[in-house]
Order: structure tokens, then C-alpha cells, then sequence
């Protein structure tokens, strides 16, 4: 077997897990209770396959004919009817598995797979024929012949099983992978998740990976920490800085954002963050892309909104900006990051405003993980000389008292700015602060801030603490 050959599934994000795809003339079983996805994944894998130019067998132990599974298969894009028969052949090995047993079976598939000129052969039964066997040795046999053949002549096998087989049986010891899916409940939601238990001679992600199933198939959304980030740039502190939009924000910050960085605005709702960002979105310009990412305000709404306060964005359509919107349903925060990735790539995007971090959080089902998942997000970002405005709620809306928007988090964020309101003479006052910046000298004052004709306005340092002439950079 040419352990260097990749057998690709032409699923996004599987091959990525498998750190290229399967292993040409190699054995996996792909393991999950009924309704997991075996065999919607087995099968978008075998048209992928046949459309690629290759050959696949897929059998069954199915009693009756094949024509239920085509209806089901029918709604799913891969599915290609005009392929049965000639490329892709579907064969039941029911009769021959209750009538002769294992032996026949094993000669049944030697024939058709050579027959067929199969590249791939897919098994789906393999708890039916362990159920047949009379001993873990007839098991053992019956996968080591199948897969003996395959690979004698290249061909990849994948056999599909009921998670009921635990990690202790036979067959795991036999074949050269093991992926496992689940389909369980977390909360309300049901999560689908896959994991690779066993990848022999090939390196693979390890731990589990969310996935779904829509009208396309299967998506794998690979886990963001287990992605190396792009090398990042070492910025130089004479590089002209990102410009805000905003000029009393841009004199705070010494001259603007450092380009590159990913900038945390913290604040309560109404204290001006997303008035911020349209600023920031407004600097775009060809040589400078920008994306606007969030959950909550609509296209029509965010370019209303920019009218209202005298902010000019870039037109509709424009290749200067684009506005996202993703609404608030059953998200997959790890698909939120692949997408948001996705469309850094593709526009070639320099600036960046995520309007609610807290989307992310509301969508992780396994909330522990954040700080790993935000890190290497922000990683990414960074990698890809992206400058990232990002906003997070804050739940006290007036008064002095600031949560931290999760634990840790300041320590991988690059800067942090903090809006507040506070009530003064029985009005609020919108103040606005920097709180940290890496590797940079900034004024540390809190500062009023106003909403002028052009949008947001920095207003004079409040209280007596005003900043000194060359306060310190921040160390952290």
C-alpha cells in the first residue's frame, strides 16, 4: 500500500481532519448509531468519488431493493441518478450472507470489485456480519480477506457499523482508521459531531469536530484550535497606523490601531460601539477592504443607520465593503469562524469589524473552550495582516461596574477599549477609555464622548487624571 497516496472524500473539512484525506488502499471503519450520517456521508463520498473519475462498489445487507435508499438520497445535491449503474453499483449481499455465510460473501465481493474495476468499495452491514460470525477470529478473517483484496488491487474500503461495537472489538484492530459520529442533544440543540479514534500511519485532528447535514450533504467543520494560524508579519512601530475614523480616537491611540491587531470595544447597549465601527467600516478603501460580521443589524438597517449619523460607507455592491449578517439560530461557532475565514480570504480583507463577539459565545456548546477558540481565531486573523475592530456586550448598562467579557481574555487581545455610561445630573454621559495596547503608548485618560452631525465625536479628559506626556506602553 502507498502509505503517501491520498484517497481525498471530497468532503469540506473531512479531508482536513485527515490531514489530506484517506490513505489509497486502506481500511476505516466509519462507526455511529442509527441517524448519526454513515450512510449519507458513505455515499456523498462515492459520488464524490465517481465524479472525480474513479470507480465505487457499495453494498449492503439490505433485504429489500435499493430504490427506498435512492429516495432518500434524491433531495441531496451529490446525488446523481444518471451515475447508478455505471459508475456507482449498489449490490445486496443479504441473501448470500443468511443462506452460505461469511466465505461467500468474501468471494461475492472479491468478484464484483473486480468486475466493477472498483476504486472504492463501501460495506455498510458490518455489525450484521460480526452477528454472523461464530467466533472474533471468523470476524478478524472475513475483514482481513476483504481488505486484502482491496488493496492488492487499490482500492479503498470503508465499513460502516453501528456504534454499538465498542472500541475493544476485533475489527478496530484490523483496519487502518476508525471515525466515529454522533448525533446527541445539548440543551435543546441536537449537535453532530465526528472524531477520528484511529488513524494508523497518517496523522489526523484529534478530538471532535461538529458537522451537518442540509440539503448539500455533509460539512465538517474542522475545530479552530487545531488549525496552524498563518505566519503573521512582525509589524514595524514606523508603519503608518489603521486609521478609526474617528480623529479624537485615532490621537488617544497614537496615531490610530497598529495594523494588524485585533482591538476588543467593550461597553454596554447604546454606549456607541456599533456607531464606532461604522467609522472604522467607513476608512475602506480598494488598497483596504473591509468586512462588516454580525448578528444583530441587517445590510439595509447598518447603511440606514450610517446615513443618520453622517457616516459615509461605500455603496452597495461595492468591492471596498461588504456587510454580513448571520442570523441568531442553532449556529455552529466553529462554522462561524470557518465562514468568517472564508470571507477574509476570498474579498482579500484588511479591515474588519465583528459586531458581537457574544455571537460566538452563544453558539459554543462547550463553553470551556473559548479562550483556546478566540486565541487562535484571533491567531488567524492576525496571520492574515487582517486589522480587527470586535465589540462585546457589557451587561451593566450604567454605573461603574465592568465585567470582563470572558476569563483570560484580555491576555490575547491586542488592545482593549472600554464605552460606559454613566448618570450625571439626571443624563447619561457616554465616556470612552483605552484600556490596554500592546506594544504602544496611548492616553489613558477617559474621555466624553458626543454624537455630532459626522457621527461619534471625543469630547476633553475627564476628572483631574489627565495623561501624562509618555505614559508607558502596556507590557501585558
Amino acid at each position: 500500500m502507498d502509505q503517501t497516496t491520498r484517497f481525498r472524500s471530497g468532503i469540506k473539512g473531512l479531508d482536513q481532519i485527515l490531514v489530506g484525506g484517506f490513505l489509497t488502499g486502506a481500511s476505516y471503519i466509519i462507526q455511529g448509531q442509527p441517524g448519526a450520517g454513515k450512510t449519507i456521508l458513505s455515499n456523498q463520498i462515492a459520488f464524490s468519488h465517481v465524479a472525480g473519475g474513479g470507480r465505487a462498489l457499495y453494498v449492503t445487507l439490505l433485504s429489500e431493493s435499493h430504490e427506498r435508499l435512492f429516495q432518500a438520497l434524491e433531495p441531496l445535491a451529490f446525488f446523481d441518478r444518471s451515475r447508478l449503474g455505471t459508475e456507482i453499483t449498489y449490490i445486496s449481499v443479504f441473501q448470500t450472507l443468511r443462506d452460505e455465510g461469511l466465505d461467500a460473501v468474501v468471494k461475492l465481493l472479491r468478484r464484483e470489485t473486480k468486475r466493477q474495476d472498483a476504486s472504492l468499495l463501501i460495506f455498510d452491514g458490518l455489525l450484521n456480519a460480526r452477528d454472523r460470525a461464530d467466533t472474533d477470529f471468523d470476524v478478524k478473517t472475513f475483514v482481513a480477506e476483504v481488505q486484502g483484496q482491496a488493496a492488492f488491487v487499490g482500492c479503498t474500503v470503508l465499513f460502516l457499523t453501528s456504534s454499538s461495537v465498542t472500541e475493544v472489538s476485533p475489527e478496530h484492530t484490523m483496519v487502518d482508521g476508525v471515525l466515529e459520529l454522533t448525533d446527541t442533544l445539548a440543551g435543546v440543540r441536537t449537535v453532530r459531531q465526528i472524531q477520528v479514534r484511529k488513524s494508523r500511519g497518517s496523522k489526523a485532528l484529534g478530538g471532535l469536530h461538529k458537522f451537518e447535514i442540509d440539503d448539500a450533504g455533509v460539512t465538517v467543520y474542522p475545530r479552530i484550535e487545531t488549525l496552524r494560524p498563518p505566519a503573521a508579519t512582525k509589524a514595524s512601530r514606523l508603519e503608518p497606523r489603521v486609521a478609526t475614523g474617528v480623529e479624537g480616537l485615532d490621537k488617544m491611540l497614537g496615531g490610530g490601531l497598529p495594523a494588524g491587531s485585533v482591538t476588543l470595544l467593550a461597553g454596554p447597549t447604546g454606549s456607541g460601539k456599533t456607531t464606532l465601527g461604522l467609522h472604522f467600516l467607513s476608512q475602506a478603501k480598494e488598497a483596504e477592504p473591509a468586512l462588516h460580521f454580525g448578528f444583530f443589524e441587517t445590510p439595509d438597517r447598518l447603511r440606514a443607520k450610517a446615513a443618520a449619523l453622517g457616516i459615509r460607507l461605500a455603496p452597495e455592491n461595492s468591492a471596498t465593503l461588504a456587510i454580513d449578517r448571520v442570523p441568531l439560530v442553532d449556529n455552529i461557532v466553529d462554522k462561524l469562524a470557518h465562514q468568517l475565514l472564508d470571507r477574509v480570504s476570498a474579498l482579500g480583507i484588511k479591515r474588519l469589524f465583528i459586531d458581537g463577539m457574544g455571537g460566538f459565545e452563544r453558539a459554543c456548546v462547550h463553553r470551556p473552550r473559548l479562550v483556546e477558540f478566540f486565541a487562535n481565531l484571533m491567531d488567524q486573523l492576525r496571520g492574515s495582516g487582517v486589522t480587527t475592530l470586535a465589540t462585546w456586550e457589557i451587561r451593566e448598562m450604567v454605573g461603574s461596574d465592568v465585567s470582563a467579557p470572558a476569563r483570560e481574555i484580555s491576555a490575547i487581545l491586542d488592545n482593549m477599549i472600554l464605552l460606559r455610561l454613566f448618570e450625571e445630573d439626571h443624563s447619561l454621559l457616554r465616556t470612552i477609555s483605552v484600556q490596554k495596547m500592546r506594544d504602544s503608548h496611548f492616553d489613558p485618560a477617559v474621555h466624553a464622548t458626543y454624537i455630532a452631525e459626522k457621527g461619534l465625536v471625543i469630547g476633553e479628559a475627564l476628572g483631574a487624571r489627565h495623561a501624562s506626556p509618555h505614559p508607558r506602553p502596556d507590557e501585558g
